[in-house]
């Protein structure tokens, strides 16, 4: 486990820095509570930008972003939920959903790969 930790923090260092180029202010990283954990937490034109990051060293398990599945779309919307409360940020303040797709040295980002949802 703690080995899968410093393989997730060295993609979360390259999705951090890609995001920096593309003009994005990264606000926190692996923001936690009990319910889950949101990767990269940063804003763009005035918008929240929630970001998980997944790797895969090739295709032949499928693509990264495939590993976003419903579950985990509704437990990041749970934890973004509690960021908005934590921060005191209005509801009405814009946000999206993205995933940065690492595939070998390959980034992708997908943005607004999800919509919001709790159910």
């Amino acid at each position: 486990m703690q080995n899968d930790r410093k393989i997730g923090n060295i993609y979360e260092d390259m999705a951090c820095n890609y995001l920096k180029q593309q003009g994005v202010l990264i606000l926190q990283r692996n923001f936690c509570i009990r319910q889950g954990e949101i990767d990269i937490v940063g804003s763009k034109d005035g918008v929240l930008l929630f970001i998980e990051v997944k790797y895969r060293k090739n295709v032949s398990k499928g693509f990264p972003q495939e590993a976003v599945g419903r579950d985990k779309q509704r437990q990041i919307c749970r934890v973004a939920m509690f960021y908005y409360s934590f921060h005191n940020i209005s509801l009405n303040h814009p946000c999206r959903f993205d995933v940065i797709a690492i595939c070998g040295n390959k980034i992708t980002w997908i943005k607004d790969a999800f919509p919001f949802c709790m159910a």
